[in-house]
């Protein structure tokens, strides 16, 4: 009987969805994940906490939440800074309201660009009270947050959606 020494690969990792070094160092912190994805068509944002037979997802957040929950407009991007901002704030206000006030950002294999929509959720989240480490260096500006580099008419939605997000929350 011949042994190999080669070792098996597991599956996410020969398909690319999963760093799990990078994953491993997340979870060994103990602290719940934001984790933020963007999608061809909108900004998802969970917190999920780790537990033996899978992750399990305490809150989760989508840009198309904010057209049936929050107000915003239903032609509008739902992966842009502005709406990927909104997904992060209302994120913020339900991890809080699930009784979870930190959180370790997980952006997976996404690029690490500073102000990109990524980072305009994390500052959403932080806008909303839940503490994520993070440098100030990498989040959007106020202009970009507010939409200003696509519509000056933006800002006005943007400030009606976070009303509504914090009256639902």
């Amino acid at each position: 009987m011949q042994h190999t020494r080669r070792r098996s690969i597991f599956r996410r990792r020969l398909s690319a969805s999963t760093d799990y070094r990078r994953r491993l160092g997340l979870l060994k912190s103990g602290l719940p994940r934001a984790v933020v994805r963007v999608s061809n068509t909108r900004t998802t944002a969970q917190l999920t906490t780790w537990k033996a037979d899978g992750d399990l997802v305490v809150a989760t957040v989508t840009g198309s939440d904010l057209s049936s929950r929050f107000g915003w407009p239903a032609d509008a991007s739902k992966k842009s800074v502005p709406a990927s901002y909104l997904v992060g704030f209302a994120l913020g206000k339900a991890a809080l309201a699930a009784g979870h006030n930190e959180a370790v950002l997980d952006i997976g294999l996404a690029a690490s660009t500073p102000g990109n929509r990524i980072y305009a959720a994390l500052r959403g989240m932080v806008d909303a009270g839940l503490e994520v480490p993070h440098g100030d260096d990498v989040l959007p500006e106020d202009d970009r947050i507010n939409g200003e580099h696509i519509d000056p008419s933006i800002a006005s939605l943007v400030e009606a959606c976070r009303n509504k997000i914090e009256e639902a929350y």
